[in-house]
């Protein structure tokens, strides 16, 4: 497989993940980690079935990831998830040393990758990766917009059942 390929198949994966946490009643979010062709994690968003705000897809596949390789530096890893990072999971991607992030859809309202900061380019921190955006975009885009348009029709169900 060439790089191309190679990432639509790993952002496959992630979509999986995504349609796992869409299936709980989560948001859309899958993430995987890839470490010398070999996924290492996999994981989706778990805030309301956990209940906890830091249990995002990306937080808790570097959790694995840092598990399965026994250290805290995934130097050697790429990254693929479904929508943009969040200021909080663009500082773990850092803080874990992971080189290199693919996602899928950006995040207008949150996104800290490209939409609102670039923090995974900033060179005022001590390390930067590469970025690739845009795969299987309107894949990962549309899992979201699905799942939000899903919700306000059963508001408003719920609204004229009153």
């Amino acid at each position: 497989m060439n790089g191309m390929e190679t990432d639509h198949y790993y952002m496959g994966l992630a979509i999986e993940e995504a349609q796992k946490a869409a299936a709980k009643g989560e948001v859309p979010i899958g993430a995987v980690i890839v470490c010398r062709d070999r996924v290492i994690a996999r994981a989706h968003n778990l805030r309301e079935t956990t209940q906890n705000a830091v249990t995002h897809a990306e937080l808790l596949a570097i959790q694995q990831a840092c598990e399965e390789l026994g250290s805290w530096r995934l130097e050697d890893t790429k990254l693929y998830v479904t929508l943009e990072p969040c200021p909080m999971c663009a500082g773990a991607i850092l803080q874990s040393r992971i080189p290199h992030v693919v996602y899928g859809a950006r995040d207008i309202k949150a996104g800290c990758v490209d939409s609102l900061y670039r923090l995974l380019n900033d060179e005022r921190f001590n390390h930067q990766c590469e970025v690739t955006e845009n795969v299987l975009a309107d894949e990962c885009g549309g899992l979201l917009t699905q799942f939000f348009r899903a919700i306000r029709e059963n508001k408003k169900k719920k609204k004229r059942q009153l």
